[in-house]
């Protein structure tokens, strides 16, 4: 396995999964973090204030996210939708992220231990 500071993130609207080989400053191998939750906004009392909510929640969201991802030099990112491609523009318009190298890709709902398999397949660990 490389010596490099991998992570792999199963991400959709409510929840993160992420796997990384690091932490700190070891690189060995592959686990899983605890899972990052997604704040859903319920009954708001008109359409701009959801989308407002939903927008500063999805931020939150992300930023959790990020937090995990500190050191790596490499991301996988895979689920449903489009959520990836919003995680990934936001990582790259982070001063911190912006050369990460990051690949996309798609998958439906998996397990923690699926999430944990698929990313090590993917990095070849």
């Amino acid at each position: 396995m490389s010596d490099k500071k991998l992570a792999g993130i199963w991400i959709d609207t409510e929840k993160a999964i992420v796997v990384k080989n690091h932490d700190a400053q070891n690189a060995f191998k592959f686990f899983l973090c605890s899972p990052v939750k997604a704040e859903i906004q319920h009954g708001n009392s008109s359409e701009n204030a959801a989308n407002n909510a939903e927008r500063t929640n999805r931020i939150k969201f992300f930023k959790e996210v990020e937090h995990l991802l500190t050191n790596s030099q490499e991301v996988y990112i895979t689920g449903p939708g489009t959520i990836q491609e919003e995680l990934k523009k936001y990582l790259h318009d982070t001063a911190q992220f912006k050369n990460l190298s990051i690949t996309l890709d798609t998958a439906q709902k998996m397990s923690d231990e699926q999430v944990l398999e698929k990313v090590k397949e993917h990095f070849n660990a």
